[in-house]
């Protein structure tokens, strides 16, 4: 018979001894691979194979992209057989396996177990084991071996401990740097950096090799700070202006005449230095917007929110800006094609909702080649953008759900939310960066951590010299039959 559990299961965990099974019972569980699931299984058994968790390698494989350990699968038979069927006091004998399809990042696997032959003396157990997709299609296959509890055993379902991954963020630097290094550096207008956070990001990015900074603003004050912080001036131009008014007046002044390739804020406010751009020849025909770039553990590739940090209520044109703006960050990261997710909080179209018209509108700009390079579908409620599980459950068929790029947000409230929530309670990586003027500008903030800063020099980096390699996913090779991976 099949195993059947009631909701006091959740509380209870029970066995099934060696008498009370009969050829045919079976049982079964259901999991949704995640991208966490991967980082712990490699972190756990030490398997680092970048198949798993690189996923630009991974890219470039037959695979096209991460797949799972083929053990991962293995493992959740072991759960099967340990917590269903025969369940607590089950002893494993042996086990075969056979591996017929990769399993990925959203795929949900039905694994089940079904008892094919009983050893009286030896009280073993041989059971079919299956592993099969959402789409019915086996990925796993095997029989186990198993010695049946004598004893019935019923106990309080365990909790489980809180493991959150963690993104080394040194690590992911230095990555980042090994790529961006041979495209030279840039120079760079820093922006009235009168504090110990702004100076010191401006060094550091130097110091990575990313920037020459060009200091704007009062001499006296940035020596003063200088001396304060003990860091060093020599060898550094310095602009002296007056004020922090008249540092953003000479930052644009300079980036209008080529003597710098990007503008980097100090300490002055966001809208004091964007007014200044905003009223001068660095505008260009597009809105500008900015772009925030993470990558968190839950998430098997980096993507990116806008607008988060410039536009407050975008209209319709100006998101039409908003996208064009993020897609073209990602062509300079060697994204040829993103998938730009257009969110609201519903993924269907309400008239009494404006961001979900908005999302439709924008997707047939697309379709008609207003926006061009990228594949746009919206609208899309957050989690059927980044969960593939999520989208099946609600029927979304798109090339975007479940695997977007990019992330448009309806109006600044929500991408500030959301981008903040991702980095304090996400554990995201993330660098910024405003696009839409004739050069890119660097909205540092206090709050962020030396490698957002430097992360940001190098996103500026890649945006000022546009003849970058790709950095994030490369062309994918040409798909092979599938198989697992060890």
């Amino acid at each position: 018979m099949a195993s059947t559990f009631g909701a006091e299961d959740l509380e209870v965990l029970r066995n099934r001894t060696f008498d009370e099974i009969a050829v045919g019972d079976r049982a079964s569980i259901e999991r949704t691979l995640t991208a966490a699931d991967i980082q712990l299984f490699a972190a756990m058994s030490g398997d680092i194979n970048p198949q798993h968790i690189d996923a630009e390698f991974a890219a470039s494989t037959r695979f096209q992209g991460v797949i799972a350990h083929g053990m991962w699968g293995a493992a959740l038979i072991s759960a099967v057989l340990g917590t269903r069927l025969p369940g607590p006091g089950t002893i494993y004998a042996g086990q075969t396996l056979k591996f017929h399809q990769p399993v990925r990042v959203g795929d949900t696997l039905t694994v089940s177990v079904a008892v094919k032959s009983r050893d009286e003396e030896k009280h073993r157990l041989v059971l079919e084991c299956n592993c099969t997709n959402q789409d019915g299609k086996t990925v796993i296959s095997g029989e186990a071996t198993v010695i049946a509890p004598s004893e019935r055993i019923e106990r309080p379902r365990g909790t489980l401990p809180q493991v959150r991954v963690s993104l080394q963020h040194g690590d992911e630097l230095v990555r980042v740097l090994q790529y961006v290094k041979p495209l030279g550096r840039i120079r760079v207008g820093v922006v009235h950096p009168c504090d110990e956070v702004s100076l010191s990001a401006a060094r550091d990015a130097q110091t990575a090799g990313l920037i020459e900074p060009v200091l704007i603003g009062p001499r006296a004050r940035l020596q003063a700070v200088a001396d304060q912080s003990g860091l060093k001036l020599g060898g550094l131009q310095i602009e002296d202006v007056p004020h922090s008014e008249a540092a953003a007046a000479r930052a644009v002044e300079l980036a209008l005449r080529g003597e710098v390739e990007a503008l980097m804020k100090g300490r002055l406010h966001t809208d004091e230095l964007m007014a200044a751009v905003v009223k001068s020849a660095l505008r260009t025909g597009r809105r500008m917007s900015h772009c925030f770039i993470m990558q968190t553990p839950a998430y098997p590739r980096p993507f990116i929110i806008t607008d988060a940090a410039i536009n407050i209520a975008p209209t319709l044109q100006d998101k039409a800006d908003i996208v064009r703006n993020a897609v073209d960050l990602a062509h300079a990261f060697g994204i040829a094609r993103p998938r730009v997710a257009i969110l609201a909080a519903v993924e269907t179209i309400n008239p009494n909702m404006p961001a979900t018209v908005d999302a439709a509108a924008l997707c047939k700009m697309a379709d008609r080649g207003q926006i061009a390079g990228a594949v746009l579908d919206g609208p899309l409620a957050f989690d059927n953008a980044v969960s593939a599980a999520a989208a099946r459950t609600k029927g979304i068929v798109s090339p975007v759900a479940g695997a977007a790029d990019i992330l448009v947000v309806p109006d600044l409230e929500a991408g500030n939310m959301l981008a903040k929530q991702l980095e304090y309670l996400g554990g995201a990586a993330s660098a910024g960066i405003v696009l839409g003027a004739r050069v890119p500008i660097v909205l540092t903030s206090r709050a962020d951590t030396r490698e957002a800063r430097i992360a940001s020099c190098a996103v500026a980096l890649v945006v000022a010299r546009r003849a970058a390699q790709p950095l994030i996913v490369p062309a994918p090779a040409p798909r092979a039959p599938a198989e697992a991976s060890a």
